[in-house]
């Protein structure tokens, strides 16, 4: 089975980053690659951090924005749980959340998923083309949203319409040139129907 190991980022300054995602603390879920590929607006992806409770929320949105992270929505409850979006210093989209509205236990910085989210044009047709390359899908409502079946400590993936996830992102949906990403965990490289490329996770 076809699983989403880490997401490889492109960024332009290497060291800058590493010291971004060391403080935010997502291990080797995320690798880092320096470019400079051109690119404008927004990406047409988002990645999330779920964890349990919201000061586990509270705790990984200060870590981030005292490494330089900026806020695009503030973290606030909402009918879902709580949560806010971040940029990173390199430019890519960073939600917090928690499905949760209190506090249980002290907070830790303990990561429950690492979800990528691609902004599909047609979320039926990226659906089909990659249970054609061989992932499962374990939750999936219609044409809007579909999550991948994921490994333990892996990414991950999950479909959503571009413009609605721009919209979560509190972004405009308008976007050109390079996603900036590369996801690995393929049998052998390609492309999706939205220009999200794959590659064979190194061993």
């Amino acid at each position: 089975m076809t699983t989403a190991q880490s997401v490889i980022l492109d960024v332009p300054d290497l060291v800058a980053a590493e010291a971004f995602y060391n403080a935010l603390g997502v291990g080797d879920r995320i690798q880092l690659r320096e470019s400079n590929e051109p690119t404008t607006g927004f990406r047409g992806y988002t990645l999330s951090l779920v964890v349990s409770q919201p000061n586990i929320v509270d705790a990984f949105v200060g870590a981030a924005l005292a490494a330089g992270a900026a806020v695009l929505k503030p973290v606030k409850k909402s009918l879902w749980g709580y949560g806010g979006v971040l940029q990173a210093p390199d430019g890519s989209i960073w939600k917090i959340a928690t499905s949760s509205k209190k506090n249980n236990e002290p907070a830790t910085r303990t990561i429950d998923s690492l979800v990528l989210l691609l902004g599909a044009e047609d979320v039926k047709a990226s659906k089909q083309f990659y249970l054609d390359h061989g992932l499962e899908v374990s939750k999936s409502f219609g044409r809007k949203y579909v999550e991948f079946t994921s490994a333990a400590n892996n990414v991950t993936l999950a479909l959503y319409g571009r413009g609605a996830l721009a919209k979560d992102a509190g972004l405009a949906p308008e976007g050109t040139g390079s996603h900036r990403i590369t996801i690995t965990g393929a049998s052998e490289p390609f492309a999706d129907p939205d220009g999200f490329a794959w590659e064979v996770a190194s061993a």
